[in-house]
């Protein structure tokens, strides 16, 4: 009886879902995704007795949140005329170069892959959306990236809330994401839509509401998506990269150091505002610290803004050049909240 009651909710989801599409749309944003080839990529799968790290402070696991979300988004996408198909429509392990190659198989116009996050600070949630490579040369990749920023903003969290749009280089220096490396040339981003280490978040996660509106950001994002001219996706240039920045992976980032992000880069400010080098570089030590402990935050780029500024005036003219170059290439929209 509740698996009933439970595919009866979701059928109203959708029946709601699709009386808001259908009367908040216009006949040519109706047509907008017709013919179009859209890969949904729910993140993870299968690996609840592996893996400890993707599970909430109340048990929900992140694999299991994706899935959900992923088939809410493939049945909204179907009823505007897209061809959808899915990586995985069960909890089961699917390898990630299969993932991108489902894309790359079948041509397909845009791949998005859906996830939620963890940090060790449990008050953080704000959405997170990765282009691959440089933002002068993933164009389409970056414009998506920011349109599903500001979609899942509207639709899951207050107004006021920031966001992160950056390169998967930021927390994989060396190669970026293998679905969105396997994917280039394909219009594609990976998602973090919230964090599900926040308990208040969590528990949103787990109603199937809360999805229902984390599906509709995507398909509103999407649909905005396809409304405009594409912008073009250029071949990867290793010259046009900025050099590696080492920053701290996964379980690292759940660590006690890595829990004062926010404040070592409000300290960093507070010092900014003395003249004395002693206070200059020790600021340039907390951005940099603050920027590997989590360096997809809203507050990262923010932080190597800053670390320019500083080189500068320690007289590191290429190295600040390089910061710059990395601020425009994997930062190229970040917000923050003083």
């Amino acid at each position: 009886m509740s698996s009933m009651l439970t595919q009866f909710r979701l059928y109203l989801l959708l029946l709601v879902a699709s009386a808001l599409v259908l009367f908040g749309c216009t006949s040519r944003q109706s047509f907008l995704l017709q013919d179009k080839i859209i890969v949904v990529d729910p993140g993870h799968g299968g690996t609840a007795n592996t893996d400890s790290y993707r599970v909430g402070p109340g048990g929900e696991r992140e694999e299991w949140i994706d899935l959900r979300v992923g088939l809410m988004l493939r049945e909204l996408l179907e009823e505007k005329g897209a061809t959808v198909l899915m990586t995985r429509t069960t909890d089961s392990v699917v390898a990630l170069a299969d993932r991108a190659q489902l894309a790359v198989d079948n041509d397909a116009d845009l791949f998005v892959s859906i996830h939620h996050n963890a940090t060790a600070d449990p008050s953080v949630n704000f959405p997170i959306i990765y282009y691959h490579g440089t933002a002068s040369e993933n164009k389409a990749g970056t414009a998506l990236a920011g349109e599903l920023a500001k979609a899942l903003v509207k639709h899951m969290y207050p107004t006021e809330t920031p966001f992160s749009v950056v390169s998967d280089f930021t927390i994989f220096s060396t190669a970026g994401t293998s679905v969105l490396r396997g994917t280039y040339g394909i219009p594609g981003v990976i998602a973090e839509a919230s964090f599900f280490t926040n308990p208040a978040e969590e528990q949103r996660l787990k109603q199937q509401d809360h999805n229902m509106k984390e599906a509709m950001a995507y398909a509103e994002a999407i649909e905005n998506f396809f409304s405009k001219k594409i912008p073009e996706i250029l071949p990867k240039d290793s010259t046009n990269f900025p050099p590696k920045f080492e920053t701290l992976q996964e379980a690292d980032r759940m660590s006690d150091v890595a829990m004062r992000w926010k404040e070592d880069f409000e300290e960093g400010v507070r010092l900014m505002e003395n003249a004395d080098s002693i206070s200059l570089n020790t600021a340039f030590e907390l951005f940099t610290r603050s920027a590997k402990s989590f360096p997809d935050s809203y507050l990262a780029g923010k932080c190597h803004q800053y670390r320019v500024i500083l080189l500068k005036k320690m007289g590191k003219v290429e190295e600040a050049a390089d910061e710059e170059k990395r601020v425009k290439e994997f930062y190229p929209v970040f917000q923050h909240q003083d």
